[in-house]
């Protein structure tokens, strides 16, 4: 689906943004890119709907060179979902859902209801589409934000930090939303944060990158913890702490404690869930 084959990015000045960067994403599951600002994670990124281009190497989209792509094409057919939503304050929910759509050609009433579908996939109540950004909660414009990514229905959905700004119970929410939406339309999501929970919860495979763009190490949540590929990934993921020993305490109604009795966590059964 997507491709990385030893790509590179230096600026003008001779800072090296990307160092020789080699990646197979998968159709139908998540990839995070997860680091610190500044290694890469967002150039690597917009080189997938050709708004950076590799300085040398290729990138590779459904397997044909993002470079002899037409790149206005390109872009239409893979949803952008940005930290603060990126909507048009002057249009309506629906109208900006509605906006791919509309400049391929579709009639204004089918993109309307395309739009009105995808408040529906989203959580979003359709009383609210005739209302405007400014009106929404943080949340509420991310949701409108993955809505409008959809609304072409792109088989690639590119994700920068989306859920950043938002507080935790609204985060989670939007996390499970994401999975679920994942499952049921079988979407290649690319996701850059650098949140390791938010990575471990979501990513099928985790790229963690260091400055430079290069990859230290890929691999799922279970490998990078139990194998992380030197003291740099070690550090970064907390490979020592999930080595900790811990146990259930029972007597505070079950909560998955350390040595010291410090909480951790708690356990539930798989199909527990939470949906928002």
């Amino acid at each position: 689906m997507i491709r990385f084959d030893a790509v590179s990015k230096t600026y003008p000045g001779g800072t090296v943004a990307v160092e020789d960067f080699s990646l197979r994403i998968p159709e139908r599951t998540t990839t995070v890119f997860l680091g610190t600002s500044g290694c890469g994670k967002t150039t690597l990124m917009r080189m997938v709907n050709a708004m950076v281009a590799p300085t040398s190497g290729r990138v590779l989209v459904r397997g044909q060179d993002v470079a002899e792509q037409d790149p206005v094409a390109l872009r239409r057919s893979i949803g952008y979902v940005l930290q603060e939503g990126g909507l048009f304050p002057h249009r309506t929910i629906a109208d900006n859902i509605a906006t791919v759509p509309l400049l391929e050609g579709a009639p204004r009433r089918q993109a309307r209801a395309r739009a009105l579908e995808l408040m529906d996939l989203v959580g979003l109540d359709r009383d609210m589409a005739g209302r405007y950004p400014a009106q929404l909660s943080g949340g509420q414009r991310q949701r409108v934000g993955v809505a409008r990514a959809l609304a072409n229905e792109a088989d690639i959905l590119l994700m920068d930090e989306p859920f950043g700004a938002l507080d935790p119970l609204v985060r989670a929410d939007l996390q499970a939303e994401l999975i679920r939406i994942r499952e049921q339309l079988g979407t290649t999501i690319l996701f850059v944060t650098h949140d390791i929970d938010e990575a471990f919860l979501l990513g099928d495979q985790i790229a963690v990158l260091r400055t430079g763009g290069r990859a230290v190490q890929v691999g799922t949540a279970q490998e990078l913890l139990s194998h992380p590929a030197d003291d740099f990934v070690a550090d970064f993921v907390g490979a020592s702490r999930a080595a900790r020993p811990v146990r259930i305490d029972h007597r505070r109604g079950g909560l998955v404690v350390d040595e010291a009795g410090t909480p951790v966590g708690t356990l539930r059964e798989p199909d527990q869930r939470a949906r928002p």
